[in-house]
């Protein structure tokens, strides 16, 4: 571990310790800093914040910016002129690199998201070293000595089921760590037939296992049922949220401790849970917006409709006042866990917003709406709205092993149609899915599926 690590793991641990203060000055701090810095070396943020005053202390004052802005301005955007679309596009079209150095020193990654453009993501050794400080930072919140022994013991065996087969950041995470552990960590893909997934678990025996949320849903399923046999001391989840009570079924089927986790490939160290289910905003290294439609501020305890996002450690490739298309909402009192970062919970992509046809015009639904009423039924451990047709939704579910089936479907239906009803779609046609939860390409859920096209 570098001495510059080491000096990073420090200061994340005395500014939670500090409070909100501390966390509010490093934060400011490190805005002025990226700035400066984004302006003098990218020809991109050069021009765009020409007019703009030298210092700039609060992200309110820069413009808006998104993927398709920043993707469309690659090379003026990056602040290494070395860098290129071009030559970035040769290592990612090419499976065989993932994990690959680019240029010797930048780790790539690529996103598709919501929107079908691809992003592509360059991160500096800066961010990887923010990045371990706010894992660590966050492992030592969930784990006491007593769990660290157990890891040790286990050899520090960890287990990852994520998507494989593209420079995906969990991907590009797993080949790295596999290359520097070897045998003491095993990597599977999230598309494995689960016959298989269970049968490769059993014999590795993770201490740690990290797989997206929703996956463990289904592993937990397995666990119930007597198929998988494992007993991990720690289940890192991401990717995507779980209904909140599904986090302690996990938990007491593993008989383990399970955090989940909040990031993007445009920020991978933005947040993590606490033992309150409530996602912890590393505010000391991003600046962390929740936003309206017009990118008005929305005040905690308000649902936003997007949020806009500072990356404050990576250079060479400035995430700046980001629209990341999340709608969280963030708690308006402190967190009784006692952590001093802001707390929020994530409710959904803008872009899954559904628009049905009415005798008026239309109506737009945002995930929240749906996705609460399905939420509140016990017994349901992931599930899927998917627009099939202008006025048809079809609903697919996964079941919990231990939970009655038909009274599952029959109450998740009868709360989506009273929302239906309620917001004048009595003519939506609600359909029950045959096949479970689709993956997209990345391998992960979404929770909320829009008509394609």
């Amino acid at each position: 571990m570098t001495k510059h690590v080491v000096g990073l793991i420090w200061d994340a641990w005395r500014a939670k310790r500090q409070g909100r203060e501390a966390l509010a000055a490093r934060q400011t701090r490190r805005l002025v800093d990226m700035v400066a810095y984004a302006r003098a070396r990218s020809p991109f943020y050069g021009g765009l914040y020409r007019d703009l005053p030298d210092r700039i202390e609060n992200p309110r004052q820069l413009p808006v910016t998104d993927k398709k802005m920043l993707m469309g301005r690659f090379d003026e955007w990056c602040t290494d002129r070395a860098v290129t679309l071009e030559a970035v596009e040769a290592l990612v079209d090419d499976r065989s690199r993932i994990g690959e150095w680019f240029l010797g020193k930048y780790t790539v990654m690529t996103t598709s998201g919501t929107t079908g453009r691809r992003g592509i993501f360059l991160v500096d050794d800066r961010t990887m070293a923010v990045v371990t400080a706010m894992m660590l930072r966050w492992v030592g919140y969930w784990l006491g000595p007593s769990d660290f022994a157990k890891i040790v013991a286990r050899r520090g065996r960890m287990a990852m089921v994520m998507a494989t087969g593209g420079h995906f950041a969990s991907a590009v995470a797993a080949t790295r760590l596999k290359k520097r552990r070897g045998s003491r960590v095993e990597v599977l893909s999230a598309h494995m037939p689960m016959a298989e997934l269970v049968a490769r678990l059993n014999r590795f025996q993770p201490a740690l296992l990290a797989p997206y949320a929703s996956m463990a849903a289904m592993l937990a399923d397995e666990q119930e049922a007597g198929r998988l046999h494992i007993n991990p001391v720690l289940l890192a989840l991401s990717a995507e949220g779980l209904p909140q009570e599904e986090y302690g079924r996990i938990a007491r089927v593993f008989n383990a401790k399970v955090g989940n986790s909040y990031a993007a490939s445009e920020c991978m160290f933005m947040s993590a849970m606490c033992d309150q289910g409530w996602l912890h905003v590393n505010a000391d290294w991003v600046a962390f917006e929740p936003v309206d439609a017009d990118y008005r501020p929305v005040p905690p305890g308000e649902q936003s409709h997007t949020v806009l996002i500072s990356n404050l450690a990576n250079r060479v490739q400035p995430i700046l006042r980001y629209d990341l298309g999340d709608s969280v909402l963030q708690r308006p009192d402190p967190c009784p866990c006692g952590n001093p970062l802001p707390a929020i919970r994530v409710q959904g992509r803008s872009a899954d917003v559904l628009t049905f046809r009415v005798s008026t015009g239309e109506v737009r639904l945002p995930p929240l709406a749906l996705t609460q009423r399905i939420e509140a039924v016990r017994g349901i451990t992931l599930f899927q709205l998917a627009q099939t047709a202008p006025v048809t939704l079809e609903m697919r579910l996964q079941i919990a092993p231990t939970a009655n089936a038909d009274t599952v479907w029959r109450e998740a239906e009868e709360g989506l149609r009273k929302v239906l009803a309620e917001h004048g779609l009595k003519h939506v046609t609600l359909e029950r899915g045959d096949e479970p939860p689709e993956q997209g390409r990345g391998g992960k859920f979404r929770e909320v599926v829009p008509l394609r096209g």
